[in-house]
């Protein structure tokens, strides 16, 4: 049994724990190919303009495993992961929206509404169980190595590793020395959801450019639980959407504990809850002092305009650093 992953939204994320379950359950995991111009093309001309980026280019990972000829495609409804916190509606209506753009794609259907981060929840993923064939018994023991597996993945994450080194660690055995880096003087924190990270079309490699200028990099995603709950009762305005709330605490801890020089948000254009937590996060923290910018992307946006803003970004918090210490 072929069960495709697209490699889009929460991939990144999610990926070692889906991988383990489905090969537990002892299917073959296919994965889309990397992003490319010619595949998020696909995307964009199947669904409609107004639908932001991250989405047009999920439905471009869509096509591309059906033109791999899996048997089924995983497609998982989030809903909660947390009680009282949200996921976006395109979350929650994804099954149904990749449905209506892409008639007669064969889905595998989570149903992720629990109240745990690593989604392995029984009941979640019984409707998975049925359509393949697999009884109670077999998912159980699968969610649980699947979790273990998980919690393993997130130890190096939180070690200091981005997602995508840290699935290397874990599926391809490279050892976490081989990513050992040259301490900067300079560390920014870099805001965004992982397919807004991640994704090789979205931030054309944003930790690679940063790291290549001198720069330390922290994403949210590699901080632990505690650190992006610790803050919350401090809030005045609640923050209902599940990432768009972690974002925001991690740019509170950040701050505050890792001393970060500057704040790079990452945001795909069209993106609802960005537009909201973006603002906020300029608007909570203008007095920490600490350079805050926004890098707005879209399948218009050009290498050489990211390249700019980041270089000129991190000049100037190099020189702020340069001031600071002459005066020392």
């Amino acid at each position: 049994m072929k069960i495709g992953i697209p490699k889009g939204l929460l991939y990144q994320y999610y990926y070692p724990f889906w991988r383990s379950l489905f090969e537990r359950l002892g299917c073959e995991v296919v994965l889309s190919d990397k992003s490319t111009k010619s595949l998020v093309g696909k995307g964009i001309a199947a669904t409609v303009p107004e639908i932001c980026l991250p989405i047009k280019i999920y439905m471009g990972h869509v096509i591309n495993l059906k033109e791999k000829g899996v048997d089924y495609i995983f497609c998982p409804r989030f809903v909660h992961i947390e009680k009282g916190f949200w996921f976006c509606p395109k979350y929650i209506g994804l099954p149904e929206l990749v449905d209506k753009t892409l008639p007669d794609t064969n889905l595998l259907v989570a149903e992720i509404d629990c109240t745990r981060e690593d989604t392995a929840d029984l009941k979640s993923f019984m409707p998975v169980a049925h359509k393949l064939g697999v009884s109670r018994h077999a998912m159980k023991e699968a969610l649980k190595g699947a979790a273990e597996d998980y919690a393993k993945f997130r130890e190096y994450c939180h070690s200091g590793l981005t997602l995508d080194e840290a699935a290397d660690v874990m599926f391809k055995g490279v050892s976490p020395d081989k990513f050992k880096r040259e301490e900067y003087m300079t560390t920014i924190g870099l805001l965004g959801y992982v397919y807004n990270v991640y994704d090789p079309f979205i931030s054309m490699e944003i930790i690679d450019k940063l790291r290549e200028l001198k720069v330390n990099v922290v994403t949210f995603d590699m901080l632990d639980d505690y650190d992006l709950v610790k803050y919350r009762d401090q809030r005045t305005r609640p923050i209902f959407w599940t990432f768009a709330d972690k974002l925001y605490e991690a740019a509170n801890v950040m701050i505050n504990d890792m001393n970060v020089q500057g704040l790079i948000h990452i945001t795909a254009f069209g993106c609802g809850p960005d537009s909201v937590v973006g603002k906020e996060i300029e608007h909570d923290f203008a007095d920490s002092g600490v350079p805050f910018m926004t890098l707005r992307i879209d399948e218009h946006t050009g290498e050489s305009h990211l390249q700019t803003r980041i270089e000129a970004f991190t000049d100037m918090i190099k020189r702020k650093i340069h001031k600071i210490n002459e005066v020392k």
